[in-house]
């Protein structure tokens, strides 16, 4: 079973990029990154020395971070509503 199904792809481009065909739209990347951020970190909770995947939590932390600063420098009034809506601390 995965944790990140099409029917939940689905509800956050169309919660966070307007439509459910617009997937390119950097709100809806962010939520799907953070969504998988937030799984990964509850199984390293668990899974203390599983390497790999820690590896794959910080290039994903470093990939959000970039998109966050793009929709920052782009539009701050959006950048503040994205992260109080996604409740992430910055």
């Amino acid at each position: 079973m995965s944790y990140l199904t099409s029917e939940k792809k689905v509800e956050f481009f169309k919660e966070f990029g307007g439509s459910e065909t617009n997937t390119g739209s950097v709100d809806a990347q962010i939520a799907i990154l953070s969504h998988r951020i937030n799984h990964l970190t509850e199984h390293l909770r668990s899974n203390k020395k599983d390497f790999g995947t820690k590896r794959a939590l910080l290039k994903m932390v470093g990939r959000r971070r970039r998109l966050l600063n793009y929709v920052a420098h782009k539009d701050i009034e959006a950048y503040r509503a994205l992260i109080a809506k996604l409740g992430l601390r910055r």
